[in-house]
């Protein structure tokens, strides 16, 4: 099994960086949408478009990328043995911390969907910039390789 996972391993690295970039691309965007639903009232025709606009992107690229993101990833670093390394455990706490987020920001949309302003503009800009600081931390991890 370990000999076909390392044969394949080009491959789920390939996929893994590919969900990698969907996921980021949803939390990006998630943030600027819920910004952009600040300007329409609750209950209204333009909140109501928005909170589509939201939950789409929640069904087709967030929730579909976060889960090929950690079986590709827990795939790759099985087949290639990295288990035992230390920044492979930094990684990997640094990407729970971003599915936290993730989580996080979803409930905050949802909330928003309902009608409710949990959050205002300025704390969804300074929130927005939160995975762009994790994927810096993690790519330098994952080619840096310190420990």
């Amino acid at each position: 099994m370990q000999d076909a996972l390392f044969a394949i391993s080009p491959w789920l690295e390939v996929g893994h960086i590919v969900f990698v970039v969907f996921w980021l691309a949803g939390l990006f965007m998630l943030p600027r949408q819920c910004i952009y639903m600040l300007d329409h009232a609750p209950g209204s025709p333009g909140e109501a478009k928005w909170a589509e606009r939201m939950g789409k992107l929640r069904r087709i690229i967030l929730t579909p990328s976060i889960v090929a993101v950690w079986l590709f990833g827990l795939t790759l670093a099985i087949a290639l043995g990295y288990f035992s390394s230390g920044w492979l455990h930094a990684k990997l706490a640094l990407v729970l911390a971003l599915s936290g987020y993730h989580g996080w920001l979803v409930a905050q949309a949802k909330k928003m969907a309902r009608g409710e302003r949990p959050l205002g503009e300025k704390t969804l800009r300074l929130m927005g910039e939160v995975p762009g600081l994790l994927l810096v931390l993690i790519v330098v991890l994952v080619v840096i390789k310190p420990f």
